[in-house]
């Protein structure tokens, strides 16, 4: 099968290796249909990590053969493969945090189970794979693309905004305006949010955050974005807080910017974060987030995906261009360079 390949620091290549087989009786493997680089893929394409290993964590496609012990899907069932795979039965599973499960773990860390590939490895599929109802033959593309963003980015906005408790008529303030960012700004406007403040400095992702319904744009950082964001909320401070990006700068002013017992919901994956924790004390601003728990929101709280199959929201316009796993070194460098959002891999047909 074709398989995206890290090689070194920004080379990233398609080669044949080994598909994958039914390893574990709950096991699944699936065709893949879609799939697409992530913001936090950046990370290693800039920085590094192991050579020579698969990579991707998003996918969608179409079940091929489960282990005897499977009962969630069968071969034929077009299924959403979520970011973490999971038990489904632990109790870290049964609270709704299946991204944290300790018998668990994810996508894109091991060959076989990197979802820019043809086909991929799904283990303890029962507690993992979100099946999508319907005959996916007739899904045009503008579904599949909102299908493909249940697999992480929209969950994890929507975790951004669930961890920082936004609630009808609040104001929030949403960093980072990646596919992740934009997602928390659609999220904010589900969980009925009045004032919606878009933490960006890019025309395009500007324009797409006012389609999902920010209010403002502040395109300011560090202590010019605190002073305009204060300005803004009469000297409080935002109402909820969503951090999106990971980085130093990003975290500290979203932490500085939540009003007096706010929560700052972060998920953007940490680099060199600190906090002042003493701070945060005596203003009682809560730090709240991580991996999303994406099988959660997908099904259970909200049904993202019925929003999603209902036309009411349309996650998929993050993805601002289209490639095949052989041009996968361009996917990559159009998002380093900031020529797209976000890549959508078109890896083969329903």
């Amino acid at each position: 099968m074709k398989a995206v390949i890290y090689k070194d620091i920004k080379q990233m290549a398609c080669e044949e290796r080994p598909a994958p087989t039914i390893v574990e009786t709950d096991d699944a493997i699936i065709r893949v249909v879609r799939a697409c680089v992530c913001g936090s893929d950046l990370w290693f394409f800039r920085d590094g990590r192991d050579t020579d290993t698969q990579t991707g964590h998003e996918a969608i496609g179409v079940v091929e053969s489960v282990g005897a012990d499977v009962t969630i899907a069968k071969p034929g069932d077009f299924v959403i493969v979520p970011f973490p795979y999971s038990c489904g039965v632990c109790p870290v599973c049964k609270a709704g945090f299946e991204s944290s499960c300790p018998h668990g773990g994810y996508f894109g860390s091991a060959d076989g189970m990197g979802c820019q590939a043809e086909t991929l490895r799904v283990p303890h599929a029962n507690g993992t794979l979100v099946v999508v109802p319907g005959d996916a033959k007739s899904f045009s593309d503008e579904l599949l693309a909102d299908l493909l963003a249940l697999s992480d980015v929209m969950p994890t906005g929507y975790h951004a905004a669930a961890s920082a408790e936004v609630k009808l008529g609040d104001t929030a303030v949403v960093f980072g305006d990646g596919a992740v960012g934009l997602c928390g700004v659609l999220s904010a406007k589900i969980r009925g949010a009045k004032r919606i403040i878009a933490m960006s400095r890019h025309a395009d992702r500007q324009a797409l955050a006012r389609e999902f319904g920010a209010t403002d744009i502040v395109p300011e950082r560090g202590d010019e974005a605190v002073a305009k964001v204060m300005e803004m909320t009469d000297g409080y401070g935002a109402d909820a807080v969503l951090e999106c990006v990971g980085s130093a700068q990003s975290n500290d002013t979203a932490m500085k910017v939540a009003r007096a017992g706010a929560i700052v919901g972060r998920v953007g994956l940490p680099h060199g974060v600190e906090a002042d924790i003493p701070g945060l004390f005596y203003r009682n601003v809560g730090l709240r987030g991580g991996p999303a728990p994406v099988r959660h929101y997908d099904t259970q709280v909200d049904h993202l995906l019925d929003l999603v199959l209902k036309g009411e929201i349309h996650p998929g316009r993050v993805f601002t261009a289209e490639f095949t796993l052989d041009q996968i070194q361009e996917a990559y460098a159009a998002m380093d360079e900031r020529r797209t959002i976000k890549s959508l891999l078109r890896v083969s047909e329903v």
